[in-house]
């Protein structure tokens, strides 16, 4: 009697049976903190792209730097070392001027002005991005960019010598041109840096404020709108390749609903923010004519030195943003 052959698990679907693909499990670094609305908000990304996948992928996020820094994070999915990353987007000025147009004092100053300037460097980055084997996702604007201090700031000779916080080389330049010592320090050791001396001042959002509780170590914040810098997520290509077409498609989907409740959380966030600063004791200003003068000034700078390093196709790119705005 002839014995009846087994069934090998790679022989599984010609042998009439279905073979369940395994889930997938990724790992996504943020350098931002549980109380920052991104973070929240790829939390709820990931989330979302569970309860789409019926599980079949899970994003596990590590907020706070705690898993990479983020100066890593973009070479740690470059890599394939995680499978996802957020950064700040002008943290990557040093591939190339377009990943900075967004901290350009005047380029984009509200909300609306942001989200077109992105849709119309988004293909650019997009491949940018896909010529070093990642995929952006998505991208949220932070709330405008203000000057925290622990005085009134009311001339723009208190710049001088002045160290102030900034996380990205064009807001360092910035601070050089108002005459000021530009000290990097990311988010999540501002407390540390503000208590030991080491600034004395920062630019960023009333968002980063309001979660670093900065009004346990400056008093005032000039309201200066000085750019609406964006985030940006992204993924390892090959890791997305290896899903299939559906979860892709889920994936994508997903990104698309985080990057419209991002930039509506980021309106919010700020209107929040700026009350809870008031609230704790912080004084809320616009800057007078006389500092007002010197940003621009500086700004006039930093926009000219950002044109002598542009390629024509960043140039062309910003022209392209100027037409869809309207003027």
């Amino acid at each position: 009697m002839q014995k009846a052959l087994s069934c090998p698990l790679l022989l599984a679907a010609a042998c009439g049976l279905t073979a369940t693909a395994q889930a997938a499990e990724w790992t996504m670094a943020t350098p931002y903190g549980d109380a920052s609305f991104h973070t929240q908000n790829v939390k709820q990304f990931a989330e979302d792209v569970a309860e789409a996948t019926d599980g079949e992928l899970t994003i596990n996020v590590h907020s706070g730097g705690s898993l990479v820094a983020h100066g890593e994070i973009k070479s740690s999915v470059r890599r394939g070392t995680i499978e996802a990353g957020e950064v700040f987007l002008s943290v990557l000025s040093n591939d190339d001027p377009i990943f900075e147009v967004d901290t350009l004092p005047g380029v984009a100053g509200s909300y609306d002005e942001a989200y077109t300037l992105w849709e119309t460097t988004r293909p650019v980055i997009e491949e940018l991005f896909a010529n070093q084997g990642l995929k952006p996702l998505y991208a949220v604007a932070w709330p405008a960019q203000g000057i925290y201090t622990d005085f009134e700031l009311t001339d723009p000779e208190q710049f001088e010598g002045l160290r102030v916080r900034a996380p990205n080389i064009n807001t360092q330049r910035f601070v050089d041109y108002l005459g000021g010592n530009p000290t990097e320090t990311e988010e999540s050791d501002i407390p540390t840096a503000f208590s030991t001396g080491r600034v004395d001042a920062m630019i960023t959002s009333s968002s980063t404020g309001n979660s670093m509780t900065a009004w346990d170590y400056v008093s005032h914040y000039t309201d200066a709108n000085l750019w609406l810098p964006k985030n940006i997520v992204f993924v390892n290509q090959r890791a997305f390749d290896r899903l299939d077409e559906t979860t892709q498609e889920a994936l994508v989907e997903a990104a698309a609903r985080a990057e419209e409740r991002g930039w509506q959380r980021s309106r919010e966030d700020n209107e929040a923010s700026l009350e809870a600063l008031q609230e704790n004791g912080i004084t809320v200003s616009k800057p007078n004519d006389a500092v007002a003068a010197a940003l621009q000034e500086a700004g006039d700078q930093l926009f000219a030195d950002w044109q002598e390093r542009a390629d024509e196709d960043a140039k062309q790119v910003l022209e392209e943003y100027r037409e869809a705005r309207g003027n």
